[in-house]
Parts: structure tokens; sequence; C-alpha cells
């Protein structure tokens, strides 16, 4: 019995000190949790639960943990629903592809890493001390994956509400802003809509290299249009490959039809 108690106190110690510090992170995200546990799943990346299960001591002070992945998952969702109900609402005059493209800038990788940056998201990331000293706390794909995991646990604690709250604060009324820049502009948006209207159907991307351990990989993806490859791109994750190969295609579209 006595085992089981240090087992306990040895758990509960770390995640008490994690606590303290959700209290600044709450302030700004200007939502309250009932539920502490929720956020502090949402802020624990996967490296985080590897480097305790390599740890004997880690797996006793961590053996509850969970990554941020399944609520990464919902709050994807969540954003999209809300985002795009606000540009129905909003933007009455725009057509379907209009408001995808939109969609498509607010809710990118790079939008909200930007947001996640101007709310210090990273300062409060459960990280390995590897991917800590990598500089994970500021890594585009790593803090916008959390900041939607966060918007999962915002409404798994409170519902729908303070979720639609939250997004319009940080998100929405910076609509202009962000759908301005060109840094996230939906590359790949534009060029499946320019594929389309001149008949030539849908891009096709393949992984390139996948390198790195789990937690810190680093992909190089091929777009392919009617089987010719008309760019690539590098990034820490799919969607920023993903998005720099579809830029390298759009300014090799011109030659490529010539040719075809």
């Amino acid at each position: 019995m006595a085992f089981n108690l240090i087992r306990f106190l040895k758990r509960l110690l770390p995640q008490k000190e994690r606590f303290k510090r959700y209290f600044e992170l709450e302030h700004r995200l200007g939502y309250r949790f009932k539920d502490l546990g929720l956020l502090d799943r949402a802020l624990t990346h996967r490296s985080f639960i590897y480097a305790s299960e390599n740890s004997s001591i880690g797996s006793l002070q961590n053996e509850n943990l969970v990554s941020n992945e399944r609520l990464e998952f919902l709050g994807d969702s969540i954003l999209g629903m809300v985002v795009s109900q606000f540009l129905f609402e909003n933007f009455p005059g725009k057509r379907e592809g209009d408001l995808t493209k939109l969609k498509g800038t607010l809710v990118s990788e790079a939008s909200l890493s930007r947001i996640a940056r101007s709310i210090l998201l990273g300062k409060y990331l459960n990280l390995s001390e590897e991917e800590d000293k990598s500089g994970g706390r500021q890594r585009t794909s790593i803090i916008a994956d959390a900041y939607e995991a966060v918007i999962g646990a915002i409404y798994l604690d409170g519902g729908l509400a303070p979720v639609r709250r939250v997004i319009k604060n940080q998100i929405l009324k910076r609509c202009l802003e962000l759908t301005s820049d060109k840094t996230f502009y939906n590359y790949k948006g534009e060029l499946l809509e320019y594929l389309q209207a001149l008949g030539l159907g849908m891009p096709r991307y393949e992984i390139i290299v996948e390198e790195g351990p789990d937690h810190q990989k680093k992909f190089t993806i091929g777009v392919l249009v009617k089987g010719k490859k008309l760019g690539k791109g590098v990034g820490l994750s799919k969607k920023e490959a993903e998005q720099k190969a579809a830029k390298m295609a759009l300014q090799n579209i011109d030659k490529f039809l010539e040719e075809f």
C-alpha cells in the first residue's frame, strides 16, 4: 500500500506543477477550464509520451498521460464548422469557391501557428527534452496542431458557446489580416481550382522522402498532374510540404501546358 502511495505522489507532483503554469494561458485564451486535465492533454505532444515510456521514472510520473492527437482531430472539425458558418453569414455575395479559399486560409497551419504564437502557446507545451532543445516550442506544425487540440478541449469542457467566443476573438476578428497576407495563401486550393477549370482533374501528392524520428519528422512531397511531377516541397509537416509543392507547381504550370 505504501508503494502505491509513493507511485501516486510521484505522478501527481509533476502534474500539479504543469497545472500552475496553465492559469496564464487560460487568461490569454479567455476561457477558464473546469477540468484542467483536458487542457493538459491538449498541450501534451507525443514526444513527451515517448520520453516518459522510455524512462522508468517518467513512466511512474506520467503513466496516465495521453497525447493531444485525438483532441487535435476534434478541434480541427469544430474549427472548420465555426469558421464556415462565420463566412457563410458574413460574406453573402461570395461564391462557394471563394468561401472555400477564405476558410482554407483562416484554418491553415500558417494562420493557426500565428495565433498560437500570439498567445505564447509554445511556452506551455509538454515536450520531450530533445524536442524542446530542437526548437519544438516554436515549430509551426506542433503549435498549430496544439491550438486545434486546445479548441477541442474547450469544446469538451464547456460546449460550443465558449468555443465560438474564443475562435471569434482570436481568429475571426483578424479575418482581414490573415486572408490578405500572402504568407498564408492556400496554394493547394488555387492549384486544384486551376486544374479543374482546365479539365486536368485533381493533382496528386506523394511523399518522396520522410525522415527523422516520429516526433520530429521532415517531409519532402511531390505534386503530380497527369502523372508528371510539377513541383516538390519540404516541410516539417505534410501540410507545409504540400503547400510548397503546390506553389512550385503553379510556377511551372505554363511550361507544362505548352508540352501537354
